[in-house]
């Protein structure tokens, strides 16, 4: 995770620094599933792929291809289901580490899934956490997350009894659901919190309520574009014109100090975690150099028996 986390700032600052490149992701449909494609450059570093996954029921498979910036060669075709779980968990941390308090104490987490465990491992590298509060739906779920976050992370993890005691007590509050509607009440919030909304990637779910989004002082998502495509929570506030695209920032203008997101230990602030494909060329970049430094992984024949 910390590779991943530095990795991942590294990368948003070449986007905002205009030496990287990301491509919104895209969906194609058939009968039984759905394709997502999406990809980004980084040239600094010597690298640009792209990912690609399937989504059917009872299967998702993800990959992504790593190519080299200098001659196009294939160097890496990586299968990345626990690198998207990690790179995921990554942003929210650069995310943190430059719009959270730093004195914050207590994260917490609604949703007990997968991709809440990378959640709470990533947060706690970039702030003194000592309590990690936890709600699900699924008691089960729930039980085993706070058991293993406990034992992994040498943390107090308690299970909350309802979202809104979560998000109550929170410093730093993840949402990692697959909800369609607002898992808290906005108001709940108290000043100060930051917020990591990581959970939906489509315009029919949102996590979030109006009264939440109001609240926040400031609003930066990984990238606008992909956000116009796939950001719920932003609908109705657009539409009835309590927020604009001029309020929302990107976090590459954050990590190169173009963009302050928070100005007063009380301010409420958002980072609205759509994941960008600039995320998993980074990752993967450094799951193909430590591969190679550590002679791990099948050598292949491609493009006329050169080897990769």
């Amino acid at each position: 995770m910390p590779i991943a986390i530095e990795a991942v700032e590294e990368a948003f600052r070449q986007l905002g620094s205009g030496h990287a490149e990301n491509l919104p992701r895209r969906r194609l449909h058939s009968a039984k599933g759905m394709l997502h494609l999406m990809a980004a450059s980084l040239p600094s570093c010597g690298y640009f792929g792209y990912k690609t996954y399937t989504v059917f029921p009872g299967q998702v498979r993800f990959t992504v291809c790593l190519h080299s910036a200098e001659n196009g060669d294939l160097l890496a075709l990586i299968e990345a289901g626990r690198l998207g779980q990690i790179r995921t968990g990554a942003a929210s941390a650069v995310a943190t580490r430059w719009m959270a308090r730093v004195d914050t104490k207590v994260v917490g987490i609604i949703g007990a899934g997968w991709q809440a465990r990378s959640q709470a491992e990533a947060v706690c590298q970039v702030r003194p956490v000592n309590q990690v509060l936890v709600y699900s739906r699924s008691p089960e779920r729930l039980a085993q997350f706070c058991k293993e976050t406990q034992e992994r992370l040498g943390i107090v993890c308690h299970a909350a009894k309802s979202a809104e005691e979560v998000a109550e007590a929170a410093d730093i509050l993840v949402t990692i659901t697959n909800s369609t509607s607002p898992v808290f009440k906005g108001e709940r919030l108290k000043p100060g919190t930051h917020i990591n909304a990581a959970g939906s990637n489509f315009l029919i779910k949102r996590e979030l309520d109006e009264t939440c989004i109001r609240r926040c002082r400031s609003i930066v998502v990984d990238s606008k574009e992909q956000a116009r495509l796939e950001c719920g929570e932003f609908l109705a506030p657009l539409e009835k014109g309590r927020l604009t695209w001029d309020q929302i920032r990107e976090l590459s203008e954050v990590v190169t100090a173009r963009s302050l997101p928070r100005t007063d230990p009380k301010d409420i602030t958002l980072f609205k975690s759509l994941g960008v494909a600039l995320e998993d060329v980074a990752v993967a970049a450094k799951v193909y150099q430590l591969a190679r430094e550590q002679k791990v992984g099948k050598m292949m024949e491609y493009g006329g028996g050169s080897e990769r």
